[in-house]
């Protein structure tokens, strides 16, 4: 915790008050303009703005355990997710949607072995809702300690959902929003990818 703290303190002045970064954070008051909705897990070892290189303003993010997109909700009891990407959809415009998973992912692991999760009963059934009994990754072979072929088919499931969202359907359909999903090695930080359309496991490297 130290070293964060003092990190905090010194941010400040070793990288906004450096006059060649100075003019871009300043700009940062007069509003966002990202580009891009990056849905990833929780996970401590993902670091969008690290993977991507992408600056402040440039990610609008949503971290979900296990990067599950919820279904579209009633909206006599909105969630924080569904108002995340409405408001990155519909307000911000961004042009991207991308759910990045990731190796070694605790959420998948436990999904795919059927492992006891009576004593994290909200995680339990953050899972049991968002990844049915009758879901094809619960199918999945277990073999691979990265899990990687469950986290990618949960990816592009994710997709599906995201198919569900009016405003994301909206702009799908007018031509003006594209869907990806990501795979993320923590081990090796290589990054896989398929665009919704593509079709197919694996992924492949960028």
């Amino acid at each position: 915790m130290k070293s964060l703290i003092d990190n905090a303190r010194s941010f400040s002045t070793t990288h906004v008050a450096d006059p060649q970064h100075a003019e871009a954070f300043q700009a940062l008051e007069a509003g966002q303009s990202p580009e891009v909705l990056f849905i990833t897990c929780s996970d401590s070892r993902v670091v969008p703005a690290l993977i991507t290189g992408a600056r402040p303003g440039e990610l609008f993010e949503l971290r979900t355990a296990g990067n599950i997109v919820p279904a579209y909700p009633d909206l006599d009891r909105p969630t924080g997710e569904a108002a995340t990407i409405e408001y990155a959809v519909r307000v911000l415009g961004v042009r991207d949607i991308i759910v990045c998973g990731h190796s070694h992912c605790g959420a998948i692991g436990a999904v795919v072995r059927g492992e006891d999760l009576a004593a994290v009963p909200a995680v339990r059934g953050w899972l049991e809702e968002a990844v049915p009994p009758h879901a094809p990754v619960r199918s999945l072979a277990t073999d691979s300690a990265d899990l990687a072929e469950a986290v990618q088919a949960h990816a592009v499931a994710q997709l599906e959902t995201l198919h569900g969202y009016p405003c994301v359907q909206e702009r799908i359909t007018a031509g003006t929003l594209s869907l990806h999903a990501w795979y993320y090695e923590v081990h090796t930080g290589v990054v896989r990818a398929q665009q919704a359309q593509d079709g197919g496991l694996p992924f492949k490297a960028l």
